[in-house]
């Protein structure tokens, strides 16, 4: 059986909603709480046994880089004031995984940043995580959402998107897939639309930033028309890619937060403090104070 050894991390992106923080800061690097929300990424490719990790960075963010390399300075001036718990911290971060970082010289659309990294595919089928969609999976942790999508893959040996059903005055900021088959999660598409608006929306089911692709979805995203701002859409090329073989989409379980959006990112942040023993208490604390 085949095996997914590889994800694509997009986090190129201007991440205009979150200006003027973007500026200097990548969203993917925003924290929650103390930890980036691109830690918890890799972390749930860890999990779910994929091996390598490609993130497609553009120039203006070598942070996203840096967070992920050995710094020794750093990791010998912690040791030097007895904080050997925390230089040991971020030394594990620099080997969570075997990274490698891809360029995308332009930002030119998603299908385009998934071109960048075809060299590093390598000819095999893989996944990709985008980098400001932070799932959990609360109530399994060793159940991650892309173990789930990774098992569908061996399920019916093709490719697998993510999907949760939305509010319907929401698809209008989807990618939504047309559902041609239903088998409890295991869903059979027969297209996607991006965007559509709700009156002539195929379904509710939108796809959340979790992928599993055969790799001739390559082939389709060179056939993909730019839209007008010059973007080669990952949506556009998927949507060929079915025409000529089954898509499946698994409606996974867990919790997606849009790091992207402001609220997104505020409902991750008071979330994750709740869990948290050293924090929860206090947080409670505090919304009673103010009236919530």
């Amino acid at each position: 059986m085949k095996k997914i050894n590889k994800v694509l991390i997009p986090c190129a992106g201007l991440g205009t909603r979150f200006l003027p923080a973007t500026k200097s800061l990548p969203k993917e690097m925003f924290p929650i709480i103390d930890t980036p929300t691109l830690q918890y990424i890799v972390d749930e490719a860890n999990k779910s046994g994929i091996d390598e990790i490609g993130i497609i960075i553009s120039q203006a963010k070598p942070m996203i880089q840096s967070h992920f390399t050995v710094n020794e300075e750093l990791e010998q001036r912690l040791r030097a004031l007895n904080k050997n718990e925390e230089a040991d911290l971020i030394h594990s971060i620099a080997k969570m995984a075997k990274i490698t970082f891809i360029n995308q010289p332009e930002p030119k659309g998603l299908g385009h940043a998934i071109l960048c990294a075809e060299e590093f595919i390598n000819g095999e089928d893989f996944a990709i995580m985008l980098g400001d969609d932070l799932i959990m999976n609360f109530d399994d942790e060793n159940n991650p959402v892309m173990k789930q999508l990774v098992s569908a893959y061996e399920k019916y040996d093709a490719s697998v998107l993510g999907v949760q059903e939305v509010p319907l005055e929401d698809v209008s900021k989807y990618g939504i897939i047309k559902v041609n088959k239903e088998d409890g999660r295991y869903l059979e598409m027969s297209g996607m639309v991006e965007k559509p608006k709700k009156e002539v929306t195929p379904s509710r089911y939108a796809v959340l930033g979790r992928y599993v692709l055969k790799n001739e979805i390559f082939d389709y995203l060179r056939k993909v028309t730019p839209n007008k701002n010059g973007e080669i859409g990952l949506t556009e090329g998927i949507d060929l890619l079915l025409r000529d073989e089954k898509v499946y989409a698994y409606n996974f379980i867990g919790t997606r937060y849009d790091i992207g959006n402001k609220f997104g990112y505020v409902k991750a942040t008071i979330d994750f403090a709740l869990r948290r023993d050293d924090l929860k208490d206090k947080v409670k604390e505090y919304l009673k104070k103010i009236g919530y």
